[in-house]
């Protein structure tokens, strides 16, 4: 990026398209806007992004060509600029600069919510440490598309981006989340998922239920449902898997409690919390149900002449 491709286009039409009809942008208030972009349907996208990328001073993205085929389908003419992690210390500066003069930037990176696992988290981080606004433009991500498509437990899950490429790396990896009271979600390469499905068989159990979710909303979208040890059989007899995936694996099985813990973890729990919510936490570390151990709180309760 050069001294003069973080000024904004003088003359160009801060409009976007839709349905073969112009719509104009209105004015931007100097912010950096990270902007969340189709994951792979470009229908996928809300208009006040289309109205953010039209409208924006700069538009930075991780590859020219990619946001492009975005911009043409929607009739913007807003000049992409590149801010990838291959020259985020050279560019970064630039978009800070451009938002000393008083412009406006918007950030999107090649599909979904910037900042996911791409380097947009320092141009964020260094905006915000400079005191400038920064303003989220939701929409498409695809750690939510494939957990919503997976059928998986969804009241409580973590995200860990890729999995380190190394067998041993991967595998220690995998077992700081095991005892985690979540859905797993992973990004993963297609070349790798065959390894990494093994090593979660391994790491977490053949048993635990897991999703691999592929090429999210394109025209092959697919969901491979399984316990581990299955997936892990099947995908190991495909020799060209192909496409972005996303994997997604299911909480541990709740754990066999004994009736003298779970009493136990209910006077301890009832201490400090109220009834109700002692009663949903453990819940949460028991995995029986709430209402269940909710009466059995009162019966205790009530037993104790409390």
């Amino acid at each position: 990026m050069t001294n003069d491709e973080a000024t904004p286009e003088s003359g160009r039409q801060r409009s976007f398209r839709l349905h073969n009809m112009a719509v104009p942008a209105r004015p931007l208030e100097p912010s950096l806007y990270l902007v969340a972009t189709p994951i792979g349907n470009l229908g996928d996208i809300t208009l006040r992004a289309l109205e953010t990328l039209a409208g924006a001073d700069v538009l930075a993205c991780e590859d020219t060509r990619v946001t492009r085929v975005l911009l043409d389908r929607y009739g913007i003419q807003n000049r992409p600029y590149a801010y990838h992690e291959h020259n985020a210390d050279e560019a970064g500066p630039r978009l800070l600069q451009a938002l000393a003069a008083g412009k406006s930037v918007a950030l999107v990176s090649d599909a979904g919510t910037p900042l996911v696992s791409d380097p947009g988290y320092r141009l964020a981080q260094s905006a915000i440490e400079a005191g400038y606004r920064v303003v989220p433009i939701p929409g498409a991500s695809a750690p939510l598309a494939a957990l919503v498509g997976s059928g998986l437990p969804n009241d409580a899950f973590l995200f860990a981006g890729f999995l380190p490429s190394k067998d041993k790396a991967r595998r220690d990896r995998l077992a700081e989340f095991a005892a985690a009271p979540a859905t797993l979600i992973f990004f993963e390469s297609p070349h790798r998922i065959a390894a990494t499905l093994v090593a979660a068989a391994d790491v977490l159990g053949g048993d635990r239920l897991a999703s691999v979710c592929r090429e999210l909303t394109k025209t092959y979208e697919e969901f491979r449902r399984g316990t581990l040890a299955a997936l892990s059989a099947r995908y190991a007899e495909v020799d060209n898997v192909k496409g972005e995936i996303v994997l997604v694996i299911g909480p541990p099985p709740a754990r066999a409690v004994e009736e003298a813990d779970i009493d136990a973890i209910l006077t301890d729990l009832a201490q400090t919390l109220p009834t109700a919510k002692a009663a949903a936490e453990a819940a949460r570390l028991t995995g029986l149900p709430r209402k269940e151990l909710y009466q059995r709180l009162l019966d205790m309760k009530a037993g104790d002449g409390r």
